[in-house]
């Protein structure tokens, strides 16, 4: 199989600095690798805050740097963790006025991780097997501005009261936050009923962290899902910027190129890694 190019990829899952943790670019290094490769956009993450701020910085230093000669967009984000106060709707409606694309439910912060890693506490979303209010109230600000919802690292038992409460609330840029990531644990029957009854997307990534700074490969995985779901519901992301897995840009060329190499058309390709980020980001308009 012929090399895969980047250009005019979007990934939507990209960690980079500052955070707590180590990370192996910084956003202005994030850009550049994104430049390097013709990428379109990125979407920087941060499990704790928001990113929209830093990616407008970004693509202000863009300008100036670069002066227009290139089309990569870095956009931004805020995940409902500790360090915005949860379920805080001050906190989102802030984030989406400056410009984040993506809210992201708990990560980190999620019961259902504390509880999968034998702690106690943590932020719920439902009550009694319900949406909770505030949470309600983040989707209809969803909607309004056009932005994506992630479920972050919510259970299954989680994941589908809370997209069945966001479609019924008339959001449709829904995407299932890796799956296969152990903590969230979707089995692939999850997978395949949650996009035959809600039409959403599934994020499939580069690797997953399985602790003490061991990395798993979801490659293999990543396959056997676009077999059994479509291509026209799933999305290339890395999840990337550790230092314990390749660059960025290296680790999407190798999970594109094992894709390739495995059957996945240059057409697939563009409808995983191209058309279905650029609808949710708005960039077809």
């Amino acid at each position: 199989m012929e090399k895969v190019s980047l250009k005019g990829v979007i990934d939507m899952h990209v960690h980079s600095l500052p955070d707590i943790r180590e990370r192996a670019y910084n956003d202005f290094q994030m850009m550049e690798a994104g430049i390097r490769v013709g990428a379109r956009a990125i979407v920087i993450k941060s499990h704790h805050g928001t990113t929209m701020n830093r990616a407008f910085l970004v693509n202000e230093h863009n300008k100036i740097v670069h002066k227009g000669s290139n089309n990569f967009t870095m956009f931004g984000s805020i995940t409902l963790n500790n360090a915005i106060g949860g379920l805080n709707t001050v906190a989102v409606e802030t984030g989406l006025k400056m410009g984040a694309k993506v809210v992201w439910l708990p990560t980190t912060h999620a019961a259902n991780q504390l509880r999968k890693n034998g702690k106690t506490g943590g932020i719920e979303c439902l009550d009694n097997g319900k949406v909770k209010e505030p949470l309600k109230e983040i989707f209809k600000m969803i909607k309004e501005y056009d932005a994506v919802l992630g479920t972050g690292h919510l259970s299954p038992e989680e994941i589908f009261p809370v997209v069945d409460q966001a479609k019924s609330m008339g959001l449709n840029k829904i995407v299932i936050t890796h799956p296969e990531f152990w903590v969230v644990g979707m089995s692939h029957d999850d997978q395949i009923r949650i996009v035959k009854d809600y039409n959403v997307y599934l994020e499939r990534c580069y690797a997953q962290p399985m602790g003490g700074g061991l990395y798993k490969s979801n490659l293999e995985d990543n396959l056997l899902i676009i077999k059994e779901v479509g291509y026209k519901n799933v999305m290339v992301d890395t999840d990337g910027g550790q230092v314990e897995n390749p660059n960025w840009e290296l680790a999407l060329e190798e999970y594109m190129q094992y894709l390739a190499d495995n059957g996945i058309t240059k057409e697939q390709l563009d409808v995983m890694t191209k058309k279905i980020p650029s609808m949710l980001l708005g960039l077809n308009k």
